[in-house]
């Protein structure tokens, strides 16, 4: 049996691109390397989007059923399920579905005047979700459908005394 040529090979695996292939030659791949290694690390990288070590911070407490608050410090631009995660808040059941809008475990209840100054309304599918949910008022939200602001400074939020989670069967 023949062994292909490297040539033969790429003109097999790629044939759309088989006229471009052909026109590469050993001596321009090491000098097109050396170009696109130069541009990539001798300038300095920039990004347009903040950095997540350097967001903005604010406290956030979690009102738990027996009373006790736990503290929260949430980044500006994370889901209040987020600031669950990331404190290790022990809170019993707490977004199962991982954010995806599958399950009611996240369910939050507001103050009126902080539910009200919430920057975006629930969605259909949060409602219908919230409908699933244990403890549901007026003032429900998915911790996982809000996202932080700098407004919430010192935001407390009452977590509803039992979790019903809609992905399991009644």
């Amino acid at each position: 049996m023949a062994m292909l040529s490297q040539r033969q090979v790429l003109r097999f695996l790629v044939p759309r691109f088989a006229t471009c292939v052909s026109r590469t030659t050993i001596s321009t791949i090491p000098r097109n390397l050396t170009r696109i290694h130069s541009l990539t690390h001798s300038r300095k990288r920039f990004c347009s989007s903040v950095c997540r070590d350097q967001k903005e911070t604010v406290m956030v407490y979690f009102i738990q059923e027996d009373g006790s608050k736990l503290p929260g410090k949430a980044r500006v631009g994370d889901n209040l399920l987020d600031v669950v995660v990331e404190n290790d808040l022990d809170i019993d059941g707490f977004g199962a579905c991982e954010g995806t809008l599958a399950c009611s475990t996240c369910h939050l209840i507001f103050k009126k005047k902080d539910y009200d100054n919430l920057p975006e309304a629930p969605t259909d599918e949060e409602l219908d979700m919230l409908d699933l949910a244990y403890g549901l008022t007026e003032e429900s939200r998915l911790g996982c459908q809000v996202i932080v602001t700098k407004d919430m400074e010192g935001l407390e939020v009452r977590v509803p005394q039992g979790i019903a989670d809609a992905r399991e069967p009644s």
